[in-house]
């Protein structure tokens, strides 16, 4: 009895405790890290940079990363390659990407002043690094009346990428997102899946909820800013924006197996069949 009374605990303070509020600076910033409060699969690092800076990143030789662009432009280097890149913002234009194999050097020197998002996760190596466009993203778009929102896939099924899924998704003001709400937890049998969403808000000033809760009692809910970051390590997770403010997130996730797959709660799928 003593030993699920401890693990109840220990439980209740990681769902309170995946909020990750770093304070943008220049350069590569750790924003949380695979093994410590409660990430298994998981690594997200942040890059600032001032017009004319530069920057390197090296991750390990079983690690692979993928890098989104946020805002700004200028030249990466990933191993022997180079590309220019440029983004205007996360919500003027679909995003630029790229995808680092295991132990892939990288280099970005900044044309103008820049943010990108890294997530890792371990994995084999083998494959090349890969850039991939505005053309090349998928734009999907979920749900319907509060809870239409846009999801762009930008490495899902893709073939260059061994274990991370990536994509982002955008909330118009006053509507909901990963809703009805969904977990990959795969405690009902779906694959189990840890991920990680990188928050934007537009005006800046603005907030968001995320919700994170499961069907045994567990529930927190963070106020998001504009750069917050929030693990998902199981429950479901549902997303709210509020009135005069779009949303974004970045999403990573990592797991059992490179597919997505999601269980929706029992309880909020009628919603589906309902006149709005």
């Amino acid at each position: 009895m003593p030993v699920v009374v401890y693990v109840h605990l220990w439980t209740v303070h990681m769902l309170s405790d995946t909020l990750f509020r770093v304070p943008r600076s220049e350069g590569l910033h750790l924003l949380q890290k695979r093994g410590e409060r409660g990430a298994r699969e998981l690594t997200t690092w942040r890059l600032c940079l001032r017009p004319g800076a530069s920057a390197r990143y090296q991750a390990s030789q079983d690690e692979e990363t993928v890098v989104v662009l946020q805002e700004g432009q200028a030249r990466v280097r990933a191993g022997q390659t180079e590309w220019r890149v440029a983004r205007k913002g996360v919500f003027l234009e679909p995003a630029t990407a790229l995808y680092l194999p295991p132990g892939t050097p990288l280099v970005v020197t900044a044309d103008a002043a820049l943010e990108a998002v890294l997530v890792s996760t371990p994995a084999p190596g083998g494959a090349q690094p890969v850039l991939v466009g505005p053309a090349d993203v998928e734009v999907n778009t979920r749900g319907r009346g509060a809870y239409t929102r846009e999801v762009h896939d930008i490495f899902v099924r893709d073939p260059h990428v061994r274990r991370l899924m990536v994509g982002e998704t955008f909330n118009p003001p006053g509507n909901w997102s990963s809703f009805p709400p969904h977990k990959h937890d795969g405690r009902n049998g779906e694959a189990s899946l840890e991920e990680i969403y990188y928050f934007r808000l537009d005006p800046p000033q603005g907030f968001g909820h995320q919700v994170l809760y499961t069907t045994d009692g567990e529930a927190f809910t963070h106020q998001v800013k504009d750069g917050d970051a929030v693990l998902l390590p199981y429950g479901y997770h549902p997303v709210s924006s509020p009135p005069g403010y779009r949303l974004y997130y970045l999403w990573a996730m990592a797991g059992q197996e490179r597919k997505l797959s999601l269980y929706e709660d029992p309880a909020h799928k009628w919603i589906h069949d309902a006149r709005l």
